[in-house]
């Protein structure tokens, strides 16, 4: 079936198109993105059971106009009094320009933006039963889930969850008038095990478009989750060095991410926050490297029809074939850099600054077997379990830390298992290492990456797996 559509955001638009009609001879540009977004989250372990409103569910409207020289913006949630409310933007964005010519604040100059027209209702196919939901069902099926994890030994909790999210998203202008209505469901198993003195965890995450049965894939997992799980008792760390190493599609997914994905988002080349600015055209990786990021890419969390600032989400190929080829770009930063927006421009919330952002990001297949890749190892690991990443845009450094790596020795895993494994590095070194990539894609769309240490958006990431050198420890 289709996403259904707001009833919300269908019975306001009449008043947002007599909102854009009172400001439109105003100003040189006025636009409206109104969000109606909701979910349920249900969550089990031996401890508690709750089912509790999506978290980041949000409802209201954020109006933008172009005023000397540059843009504002004006975000609310009542929209009762149209007449009043209009009159109400126009003053506030009055006083906000004599307040900031008053502190003698100068505004970053922005071209107005030449808008493409565009005009439908768009929705994602998704099962019935992402609406369909029997709560009782859905935390039987978790507490199923949270049972086998703890009659386990050595197992003293195993939380399981659910959680559907929709997204309705309207987006009007003199020349855009757009509907979206997208869903999504994410999951994850955590267990904690103890063992003399000591406790480690591990977690199995899933995520798609799909309803309630994607718990059913939990029962799959338990016994891989509970053996990666007791393996880091007594794991030593790894020895500092560079090695060859073998990065599932989780593990490759943090790499693209951190790698050339916060550093080309083009918000931070108008800011000259980010090197890749200065390398475009140029080669960062080995000839079979292709890095996509884009919400048409693929279809996970991320995957929207248009971003909110009204742009088209399509597909942009950041790296072709180890040339740095593009970035991504918002509208207002691709105003301000002469180039087209690629629809990045994603906001936490209505009342939130639209920044450039990563959707899905991921490597492209190739076609070398997992098999082939661990028999041309002489000495290295298979790197699993991605915890936590981070990006020096300015200077092409990156950490990515994995909670455990499996060694291979002459071609063969050797059971031996260490942890925990912090990847750093130079971006471009790392990237022109790659020598053999996998035929198959994952992506994993769980997180929430923020801008610096805010603004989280739902992203997604992956990739196949892949062979590189990297620096570990």
């Amino acid at each position: 079936m289709k996403a259904k559509q707001s009833d919300y955001l269908r019975s306001v638009k009449p008043k947002l198109n007599q909102l854009l009609a009172l400001l439109q001879p105003r100003y040189e540009y006025v636009s409206v993105l109104a969000t109606d977004v909701n979910g349920r989250a249900f969550s089990v372990s031996q401890r508690q059971t709750a089912i509790r409103d999506y978290q980041f569910g949000e409802r209201g409207f954020v109006v933008r106009v172009y005023i000397d020289g540059g843009y504002s913006e004006y975000s609310f949630n009542d929209i009762d009094d149209v007449p009043a409310l209009a009159a109400e933007i126009a003053d506030t964005l009055a006083l906000q320009k004599a307040a900031l010519d008053g502190a003698g604040i100068v505004k970053l100059p922005t071209p107005l933006v030449k808008e493409h027209p565009d005009r439908g209702e768009f929705a994602t196919e998704v099962p019935d039963t992402m609406y369909d939901i029997d709560a009782g069902q859905v935390i039987a099926k978790l507490k199923e889930v949270s049972d086998r994890g703890v009659a386990k030994d050595g197992i003293i909790e195993c939380q399981a969850t659910y959680t559907v999210s929709f997204v309705n998203k309207m987006f009007l202008s003199a020349d855009k008038d757009l509907l979206q209505a997208y869903a999504y469901g994410t999951g994850a198993m955590v267990m904690l095990a103890a063992k003399d003195g000591e406790t480690r965890y591990n977690y199995c995450p899933l995520s798609g478009w799909f309803g309630p049965e994607m718990i059913d894939r939990f029962g799959e997992a338990i016994d891989r989750t509970y053996d990666d799980l007791m393996v880091l008792f007594g794991a030593p760390n790894i020895i500092p060095g560079e090695y060859d190493v073998i990065c599932p599609p989780e593990a490759s997914g943090l790499i693209a991410h951190e790698a050339f994905g916060h550093g080309v988002e083009m918000d931070m080349f108008v800011k000259d926050r980010a090197i890749a600015k200065d390398h475009m055209g140029e080669k960062v990786a080995s000839d079979i490297t292709v890095m996509y990021d884009g919400p048409q890419g693929q279809q996970q969390t991320a995957s929207y029809f248009f971003d909110d600032e009204g742009t088209m989400g399509g597909k942009t190929m950041i790296i072709d074939h180890g040339t740095l080829a593009k970035g991504m770009c918002d509208a207002l930063s691709a105003a301000r850099l002469g180039v087209e927006p690629t629809g990045n421009g994603r906001r936490e919330t209505f009342e939130r600054k639209a920044y450039t952002r990563m959707s899905n990001t991921y490597f492209q297949p190739c076609g070398d077997s997992l098999d082939a890749m661990i028999k041309s190892i002489k000495h290295g690991y298979i790197i699993d379990g991605a915890q936590s990443g981070m990006e020096d845009p300015k200077h092409w450094g990156i950490q990515c830390v994995y909670s455990r790596a499996k060694e291979i020795v002459d071609g063969r895993l050797t059971g031996r298992v260490f942890t925990p494994v912090f990847m750093t590095g130079y971006v471009p070194d790392m990237l022109k290492s790659i020598s053999m990539i996998g035929p198959d894609i994952d992506l994993s769309g769980n997180g929430y990456c923020g801008k610096g240490y805010k603004e989280w958006v739902v992203v997604s990431t992956g990739g196949p797996y892949m062979k590189a050198k990297a620096r570990l420890g």
